[in-house]
């Protein structure tokens, strides 16, 4: 009785290093097929400064937005806030993309702009500045300071 037991217990010790000798050997034949890896596209480090357009002082905790346009899409955003120097910096937008460009400070004008990161390092300080008065109708012309229309030149 003694002997059965031990027979069945090497006999399945036996098949059980076996199936893990096969499990071991086809994981190294895994290992030797190359991956499928894509090499990501360059990144484009864009560095915006933000600035009050009266002193020159930074503006700190501005949020600085990149929109990535394709096409007439938008194909999400991007959102960052100034540090205690007027900077953000932003490493992640891959050269060639067109860029919207906004800028949001509590206080001043909203800012916004359109590029294309063509380059690996680009550079952006912006001026912000308070908000003008309203043109209103119902003022003296001399109260308030209306946009100056200009006329389309004839062609």
């Amino acid at each position: 009785m003694f002997r059965k037991s031990i027979l069945r217990f090497s006999l399945f010790v036996t098949v059980l290093g076996l199936a893990a000798s096969l499990l071991a050997a086809q994981q190294k034949e895994d290992s030797k097929l190359p991956r499928k890896f894509k090499v990501p596209p360059a990144s484009a480090r864009v560095e915006v400064t933000v600035l009050r357009d009266a002193n020159g002082k930074p503006i700190e905790n501005a949020a600085v937005i990149f929109h990535p346009i394709e096409g007439e899409r938008d194909k999400g955003i991007m959102e960052l806030k100034t540090n205690e120097d007027g900077k953000a910096v932003i490493d992640v937008i891959p050269v060639g993309d067109l860029i919207r460009l906004q800028v949001i400070a509590k206080g001043f004008q909203t800012y916004g702009q359109d590029f294309k990161a063509d380059r690996e390092d680009i550079k952006f300080q912006i001026r912000m500045r308070r908000p003008g008065s309203q043109y209103s109708i119902y003022k003296p012309a001399g109260e308030s300071k209306a946009p100056e229309a200009t006329k389309p030149e004839p062609k």
